[in-house]
C-alpha cells in the first residue's frame, strides 16, 4: 500500500514552519494517541503515521531530501522512515498531556530531581525605632534557617557506605517500560530518582541531611528607610540542593510611631502651639529636629492650622541626594485661666479690635419685618 504525502498527514502545507509542524502533530498526537483511543487499532495507526511524518519532517536534513526525493530518501516505507534523533523535543510536545516530560528518553525526570537546584528565600520581618529609620543603623538579627548537618556533612548517611544502590533502577534513577511502540522512561519510583537508598540514616539529623538552626547576622540598614520597605541580602536564605545556591534572606522592614512626629513620604510633620499674642505679633520659636534645636521665624498675624516649612529638615533619600521638609503646623492656643492684669488688658484689646462675629446681613426675622411693613 502506497504511503500518504507527509505534508498530508500532519495537515499543513510544504513550506510551513517548525512551529507549525510542531503545533500541527501536538494535535494530531493527542487526538490519535493510544491512552485516549484504548482497542482502536485505527487510531493507533494514524498515530504511528503522524509520529513517522514528524519524526521525519522535524528534521531539517533528512525534509530537504524528502522534498527532493519524496518517502525513497528516507528509508522507503514502514519504520524505516523514523529518525529517533527527533524525539528530543516530544517532552515539549507530550508534556501537558501525559504529565511528564521524559518520554521518548527527552527529559529525564532523574536528572531533573538530581541536578543543582537553588535553596527557597527565607523571610524576616524587624521593627525599628522611627529615629533609628532616619538614622540607619546595623541591626543584629537571629533567623531561622535549615543548613547542612555538621555530623554527616549533609550526606544524610551515618557513614560512607550508609547508602546502597537502588535494586529497582540499579542506580540509574530511572526505569524504562514499552507502551506500544513508545519507549517511556521515568524517574524511579523507589528511589524517587536519585539511584540509591538511605540504609543507615545519621543519627543527629535523621537522614534529612540538614538541621535547624539560628544564625545571627548583622544588617546594615540605610537613613531613610520606612514601613514596607525589603532589604535582600544575597545567600543567607535556605541551603540549595545537590550543590545548587542558597536562595536569599528578604528582611522586611517595619518602624514604630513616633510620639511628636509623623512621617508623610520624605517629609516631617509636627504640631507646635503659640499663645495669641505670639499669633498676632509674631515670633520667634524652637523647633525640635533630628539635628538638634532649629529656629523657625512665625510671622504675624499667623492663623491656627498654617504650616511653616524647614527646609531639609525631613527624611533622608534612601538612595542619597538630599532629604524632605519638616512641616510645622501652627495651633493657636486661647488662655482658659487670666490674671487680673492679663483680664484687663485683653478687656482692653477687645473693645479696640473690631468683632469678627457681627452678620453682615439683616437676620430673617429683620427682613420679614420689612415686608410685612
Amino acid at each position: 500500500m502506497s504511503k500518504r504525502d507527509y505534508y498530508e498527514v500532519l495537515g499543513i502545507a510544504k513550506g510551513s514552519s517548525e512551529s507549525e509542524l510542531k503545533s500541527s502533530y501536538r494535535k494530531l498526537a493527542m487526538k490519535y494517541h493510544p491512552d485516549r483511543n484504548p482497542g482502536n487499532k485505527e487510531a493507533e495507526e494514524r498515530f504511528k503515521e503522524a509520529a513517522e511524518a514528524y519524526s521525519v519532517l522535524s528534521d531539517s536534513e533528512k525534509r530537504r531530501a524528502y522534498d527532493t526525493y519524496g518517502h525513497q530518501a528516507v528509508g522507503g516505507s514502514g519504520q524505516q522512515g523514523f529518525n529517533p534523533d527527533a524525539f528530543s523535543d516530544f517532552s515539549d510536545i507530550f508534556g501537558d498531556f501525559f504529565g511528564f516530560g521524559d518520554l521518548f528518553g527527552g527529559g529525564g525526570g532523574a536528572r531533573r530531581r538530581n541536578r543543582a537546584q537553588r535553596g527557597d528565600d527565607v523571610r524576616y520581618d524587624l521593627e525599628i525605632g522611627f529615629e533609628d529609620s532616619i538614622r540607619g543603623l546595623e541591626a543584629e538579627i537571629q533567623v531561622p534557617r535549615m543548613e547542612a548537618c555538621t555530623t554527616c556533612h549533609g550526606s544524610g548517611a551515618e557513614s560512607e557506605d550508609g547508602w546502597t544502590q537502588c535494586s529497582v533502577c540499579r542506580g540509574r534513577g530511572e526505569v524504562f517500560y514499552q507502551q506500544g511502540f513508545l519507549s517511556i522512561r521515568k524517574a524511579c519510583g523507589q528511589c524517587g530518582g536519585a539511584g540509591k537508598i538511605l540504609r543507615r540514616p545519621c543519627k543527629a539529623c535523621r537522614g534529612e541531611a540538614y538541621i535547624q538552626t539560628t544564625k545571627k547576622l548583622k544588617v546594615k540598614i540605610p537613613p531613610g528607610v520606612d514601613t514596607g520597605m525589603k532589604m535582600r541580602v544575597g545567600g543567607e536564605g535556605q541551603p540549595g540542593s545537590n550543590g545548587g545556591p542558597a536562595g536569599d534572606l528578604y528582611v522586611f522592614l517595619s518602624v514604630e510611631a513616633h510620639p511628636v512626629f509623623e512621617r508623610k513620604e520624605y517629609d516631617l510633620h509636627c504640631t507646635v502651639p503659640v499663645n495669641v499674642a505670639q499669633a498676632a505679633l509674631g515670633t520667634e520659636i524652637h523647633v525640635l529636629t533630628f539635628e538638634g534645636l532649629a529656629t523657625l521665624k512665625v510671622p504675624d498675624g499667623v492663623q491656627s492650622g498654617e504650616t511653616l516649612r524647614l527646609r531639609q529638615r525631613g527624611v533622608p533619600f534612601v538612595n542619597g541626594g538630599g532629604r524632605g521638609d519638616l512641616v510645622v503646623h501652627i495651633e493657636v492656643r486661647t488662655p482658659r485661666k487670666l490674671s487680673r492684669e492679663q483680664r484687663k488688658l485683653m478687656e482692653q484689646l477687645r473693645e479696640t479690635l473690631p468683632a469678627e462675629n457681627e452678620p453682615e446681613e439683616k437676620s430673617l426675622l429683620d427682613k420679614l419685618k420689612d415686608y410685612l411693613m
